[in-house]
């Protein structure tokens, strides 16, 4: 027989109007957060699960990487069966930021 699976907590969300610029900077200067918010920008709302993004990163420092854009108000996720959703927070953000995240987005890789 097999243990039911534990119940995991909803991520807490910061919204992009209580972020620090230098916040939001430090979580765009990273490498793979950058590439995880390029594939978002991509990509539909609630489209990606966490585990279908390509980064040369384990399970563990993905989590990071998701709070960190979390607590930059940048991600959102929400919890769809074992999967945890996401989706880029691009009016909210553009909002409180503008332009830095197209700017972002352009700039290369």
């Amino acid at each position: 027989m097999t243990a039911p699976r534990a119940h995991r907590a909803a991520p807490d969300h910061t919204h992009p109007d209580h972020v620090p610029l230098l916040t939001a900077l430090s979580a765009l200067a990273d490498p793979v957060r950058l590439r995880l918010v390029r594939e978002l920008a991509g990509s539909a709302d609630w489209d990606r699960a966490c585990g279908s993004f390509d980064v040369p990163v384990g399970k563990a420092a993905l989590s990071h990487h998701f709070a960190t854009l979390r607590a930059a108000g940048l991600v959102e996720q929400r919890d769809a069966g074992p999967k945890r959703l996401n989706r880029l927070r691009r009016a909210e953000f553009d909002a409180r930021f503008p332009g830095l995240l197209d700017l972002v987005l352009r700039a290369e890789p």
